[in-house]
């Protein structure tokens, strides 16, 4: 797995999924010219890990890999991600076109493919995909979240996050008001291996909380649920500070 983005930097990111060097390359250079941000993995195992790692916006799958069908990554991915499944694939009977669909697949394309066809095809699965979330635009306070830019906000001032962050706090967003429990959080950020480690969550909730906090030690917008998880606040009565713990 690779990227070709700065650490930090918040775009839209794709991972492609090929065991073929010349496929990649291609769809590389093809994706790096609508300066989408690009990771890469040659086989099921790194697929799913990258899929959990770097929680990418779009998912292009090749089926063919050397370690696992693709059906099988798409399977174990969805087990805690929506995150939009392409196919790109060689397979071009009618089964493995429902196969892939019915394991969780968004959209499937036969190899070759035309360029335009596939950034169209892209672009339709990021738009339904961001119709799923709630309102586009989260403000509360002084506290923005822009989730079609990716942007954030405090008192106009634009916000740094990492990726993780980021996602972290879009969970929360598109959640606000509600209670998030600890194993919820890190199947849906880090994935199904990490549930059973909450100093992770802690880390980058803490993290986080520097960032866009006044003062972290006495949270305005991420509440701390005592040993059940954490929820961002929908409304703000007067004179919150709830205290952090953890």
């Amino acid at each position: 797995m690779d990227s070709t983005t700065d650490k930090g930097k918040v775009c839209v990111r794709i991972l492609l999924v090929d065991d073929e060097a010349a496929i990649l390359r291609f769809l590389k250079t093809v994706l790096d010219s609508e300066e989408f941000c690009v990771y890469k993995a040659e086989n099921g195992r790194l697929a799913i890990a990258a899929a959990a790692a770097v929680r990418p916006d779009l998912i292009l799958l090749d089926l063919g890999l050397p370690d696992m069908d693709g059906i099988e990554v798409i399977k174990r991915i969805r087990e805690w991600s929506n995150v939009p499944i392409i196919v790109l694939s060689v397979r071009e009977r009618e089964e493995d076109k429902v196969t892939a669909l019915d394991a969780g697949a968004d959209d499937y394309l036969t190899k070759p493919f035309g360029v335009g066809e596939l950034l169209a095809r892209i672009r339709a699965a990021l738009r339904h995909a961001l119709q799923q979330a709630p309102a586009p635009v989260y403000k509360i306070d002084d506290l923005e979240v822009d989730l079609i830019r990716r942007r954030v906000t405090l008192a106009g001032v634009e916000i740094q996050l990492t990726p993780t962050e980021y996602d972290l706090l879009r969970l929360l967003v598109t959640n606000a008001g509600k209670v998030l429990t600890h194993r919820q959080i890190l199947r849906q950020i880090w994935g199904a291996g990490y549930i059973e480690q909450p100093h992770v969550l802690r880390v980058n909730i803490s993290n986080l909380r520097h960032k866009i906090e006044k003062d972290s030690s006495r949270p305005r917008y991420i509440v701390t649920e005592m040993g059940v998880g954490y929820r961002l606040k929908a409304d703000f009565p007067e004179n919150v500070g709830t205290k952090a713990n953890g």
